[in-house]
């Protein structure tokens, strides 16, 4: 999805210097891309701090409240398991949406319309993790991922995946949320410093400070608690965008549909297969992959549903955020396209990059331009809410695999004090290397294809190794631990490999090398098909050699895989409310998909272009 973004931005680039000389020979034209640049600045009155202290009051309160009594390991990584459904619901949500994501996809909505509600639209893979994946890791008793490869294959699959993880986490989904916040923070407040230290450089600092302390001392269940409220602040503040966007657009939704029709070809939900980024197959084959792997199997989000009291609760969490995650097409997508109609009409100034909109500011602008004192402060609120809450979520994560994966396999028979002192390092250790990989994210952002193409290609790379082993290893017994351990190593290097090809070498991009040309050719090849080939050649490793090696005892994994669970056990713990609630999330998935796939159909500009376009041909025929 993040493909199409860059392609925009990347396009946008080529013609900057032809801009920029454009508006330095015009005085007028240069005061008026200043005025539109400075109307994303943030005028808070006393009422907005007024909320953003309070809301943070209370999630400090929360915090507090909800961090008692963490005396063991299970306390502090799993909460103890004992969390509600609403909580792990909620906390699934707010842990997926950060600050990037809120703003990335406002200025997305507005750049590329409704590219990247495939994306958006994975609540169909969170179902997949309650009513598949959880019973057999809730079962089997698991504090982790690579724990439960260990119980299902060998400790080495354990080893590789629990390194794999927390080099992503650091190396990527760190260093890129506190980035990403930092720049929200930036466009915010860009005139707080603290000494030497810009806007950009204190956001990064105080968020993943405070972020830092809160999951260091509160462990998983002050994460869970203050996820829930956070999820609550950002679905309002982005509801109430939503309204007010659509109360000023000329028209409501009708002229929304109206602007979007005549814009068809770069606001549309799906794009041909001539499209060099984002073809339409390409996102068929990879977004399930992508999806499964971060829903699924990413320790990251999967911690969450390990702490319920029970499997039950489990898979409502799941089916709760499901639901939750349908909403961001139209909270956060369709208010970047609202700006955009709001910018053509003139009724809002949106920020200009090169010629087109600048993505990074829509959202602040927005909230700057159409909201009310109070609403203002409490969507800043939401938005800072939104980063501390993917960063208190990984840090725990870290922790929990560096504690229970690496720590506990070194040192056997250590206390749960003693793990719960390591986990709280540990979470240090992680705040201090994402700081430290900063500057380094901020040159990647600034070079190349931009931060969002980099972050993209790693899940593209990384995802297909570790979808197919759990995948494979669920539903056929027969696949044991030395087919998992080379599906798991080749998928890996296979990945690795293929980004640090496309790093380096292209035909198409000139700052490139292009010799020799089978690699340049490697590099340009689309990501998202490159994806669909590594998953099959994991899958295909993971057969060959679990065939040519002997079976695993059934006994070392009953109940682990599909075929050795308890079925009654997971049937007992199904209600049928459970049944009623996911058949409606799937139903408004599908509404979503076809509504968006022809909402513009019929529409007076679209429907008369057609009739233009039938007519023509059939002219064209006749003679």
């Amino acid at each position: 999805m993040v493909n199409t973004l860059n392609w925009i931005l990347m396009a946008q680039a080529e013609i900057t210097d032809a801009v920029n000389s454009a508006v330095e020979s015009n005085p007028q034209v240069a005061e008026a891309v200043s005025k539109a640049t400075a109307s994303t600045s943030v005028s808070l009155n006393a009422i907005d701090w007024v909320v953003i202290i309070g809301y943070f009051v209370i999630i400090a309160g929360v915090a507090i409240w909800s961090s008692r009594g963490q005396n063991t390991s299970s306390d502090f990584f799993l909460g103890g398991r004992n969390i509600g459904w609403f909580a792990i619901g909620g906390s699934l949500f707010a842990s997926n949406v950060g600050s990037e994501h809120i703003v990335g996809l406002a200025g997305s909505g507005a750049n590329t319309g409704l590219s990247l509600a495939h994306w958006e639209l994975h609540a169909w893979v969170l179902l997949m993790l309650g009513w598949v994946f959880v019973p057999y890791y809730y079962t089997s008793k698991v504090f982790t991922m690579p724990e439960f490869l260990e119980k299902r294959f060998s400790p080495t699959a354990r080893w590789i995946l629990s390194i794999i993880s927390l080099a992503a986490y650091v190396l990527t989904k760190v260093s890129v949320t506190v980035y990403a916040g930092a720049l929200v923070f930036n466009v915010l407040f860009p005139d707080f410093h603290m000494g030497s230290l810009d806007a950009f450089w204190c956001g990064a600092l105080l968020t993943i400070i405070l972020t830092g302390l809160y999951s260091v001392f509160g462990g998983l269940r002050a994460v869970l608690y203050t996820d829930a409220c956070q999820a609550i602040i950002l679905l309002l503040g982005s509801i109430f965008i939503l309204y007010f966007g659509l109360s000023k657009l000329d028209g409501g939704w009708s002229g929304l549909r109206d602007f979007t029709a005549t814009h068809a070809s770069q606001y549309a939900l799906w794009h041909p297969l001539s499209d060099k980024d984002f073809p339409w197959l390409a996102i068929c084959i990879a977004s399930p992959i992508i999806g499964i792997w971060y829903w699924c199997t990413d320790q990251y989000i999967v911690q969450r549903t390990l702490a319920a009291k029970n499997l039950t609760i489990a898979r409502r969490g799941t089916i709760w955020g499901a639901a939750l995650k349908v909403m961001p097409v139209m909270i956060f997508l369709i208010p970047g396209l609202i700006g955009a109609a709001l910018h053509q009409q003139g009724v809002i100034q949106l920020p200009i990059k090169g010629t087109g909109i600048d993505g990074d500011r829509v959202f602040p602008t927005l909230v700057t331009q159409l909201l009310p004192p109070g609403l203002r402060g409490l969507v800043i609120a939401g938005l800072l809410a939104a980063l501390m809450s993917s960063l208190s979520s990984l840090f725990n994560s870290s922790a929990a695999l560096f504690t229970v994966d690496i720590y506990q396999k070194l040192k056997k028979g250590a206390s749960e004090k003693e793990l719960v002192f390591v986990g709280k390092i540990a979470t240090t250790v992680v705040v201090v290397c994402g700081l430290i990989w900063i500057p380094i994210m901020k040159q990647v952002a600034q070079g190349g294809g931009g931060l969002y193409d980099y972050l993209q290609n790693v899940q593209s790379f990384l995802a297909p190794a570790i979808t197919a082993t759990f995948l494979l290893g669920i539903f056929w017994s027969r696949i044991n631990a030395k087919g998992a351990v080379w599906g798991l190593t080749v998928g890996f290097i296979l990945g690795m490999g293929k980004l640090t090809i496309q790093t380096f070498f292209s035909l198409t991009d000139p700052k490139k090398i292009a010799d020799p040309a089978i690699l340049a050719k490697i590099g340009d090849f689309n990501a998202y098909y490159a994806c669909g080939v590594l998953f099959l050649a994991t899958a295909i490793v993971l057969i060959v050699v679990s065939l040519m090696t002997k079976a695993q005892d059934p006994e070392q994994i009953k109940g682990l895989t599909f075929s050795s669970i308890n079925k009654e056990e997971v049937r007992a713990s199904i209600h049928p409310v459970d049944i009623v609630t996911t058949l409606i999330v799937v139903a408004a998935i599908l509404t979503i998909y076809l509504y968006f796939s022809f909402w513009t159909c019929g529409h007076e500009p679209a429907a008369a272009q057609a009739a233009k376009d039938l007519a023509d041909q059939a002219g064209q025929f006749l003679q």
